[in-house]
């Protein structure tokens, strides 16, 4: 079913301010949450050292600062059409011929719970136009002296749902990258991930990765080393002010090339640890 086009708020290229802040700070580590700008996290430092890319550095796109949730789906949908239940969908473009990143980056979220080192957060995901399925996400953020913790969810409402969920970190530009993954997803002539996936090309890079290792990288005398409980990355490096590391549960498309059903009242979840201190190991250098 054809539906309207996005509307200017939900275009991923349109300015995004970052309305209230609200910190966490444990240790060295401050936190600095936008619940209004799509619940993303504006500001990321340690011992004094920011590491995101901030707001009023790229004129407040939406698409391209802080740290923001991509749910219910991550990275493009081609065209915004697929397939569920074998009903063809439509969605709203958000990014030239595709729609990017969910629903979520753009939207309020509601604050839950906030203490001094840890917030949830809580959005309903729309049941109309931009996302049909209705749906509910939440996110978890923890504050520990020399860690960042989140916890991604989102759960189906009353209808059975596709799902893919990621978090999209704009880091400003590192000295080094330490990544090795095993194998990548193609891109197309659209810029679109496809099958079956191949080993992994030099750079520069927006492609989804195969990867189940530590990722690294080294701004300054900083180091800071990522986890998350998912195989699947999508790393960005073409900025010349950032590189973007993004842990998702499937690949871009995803509700096409991986797909992933949620059963009414069903849960996804992701997890994502960003620490500092330590050394690295070997890789390849992402610039």
């Amino acid at each position: 079913m054809a539906l309207d086009p996005a509307a200017p708020e939900d275009d991923a290229q349109a300015p995004l301010p970052a309305g209230r802040l609200h910190w966490l700070r444990a240790g060295r580590l401050e936190v600095a949450l936008a619940p209004d700008a799509g619940g993303r996290i504006a500001h990321l430092r340690y011992d004094g050292v920011e590491w995101l890319v901030g707001e009023h550095e790229v004129g407040a796109a939406a698409i391209g600062w802080g740290c923001y949730p991509m749910v219910p789906w991550a990275g493009r949908i081609r065209q915004g059409r697929f397939v569920f239940e074998g009903t063809a969908f439509e969605l709203p473009l958000n990014f030239g011929a595709h729609a990017i990143h969910g629903v979520g980056f753009s939207r309020p979220w509601q604050i839950e719970r906030l203490e001094v080192d840890a917030a949830t957060l809580a959005l309903a995901l729309p049941e109309d136009a931009y996302w049909p399925f209705g749906g509910r996400a939440t996110q978890m953020i923890r504050v520990a002296p020399d860690r960042l913790e989140l916890r991604l969810t989102v759960q189906a409402g009353a209808k059975a749902m596709p799902a893919v969920l990621g978090w999209h970190p704009w880091f400003r530009k590192p000295d080094k990258v330490v990544f090795a993954p095993r194998a990548m997803y193609p891109r197309d002539g659209e810029g679109i991930a496809m099958l079956p996936c191949v080993s992994p090309a030099p750079g520069p890079w927006d492609d989804c990765f195969l990867n189940q290792q530590e990722v690294a990288m080294v701004f300054g005398k900083q180091v800071l080393r990522m986890r998350a409980d998912t195989g699947h990355w999508v790393v960005y490096d073409g900025a010349a002010h950032a590189t973007c590391v993004e842990p998702q549960t499937g690949p871009p498309d995803g509700f096409t090339l991986q797909p992933n059903r949620l059963e009414p009242g069903q849960r996804l979840e992701l997890t994502f640890e960003l620490q500092w201190g330590g050394g690295i190991g070997k890789g390849n250098d992402v610039r």
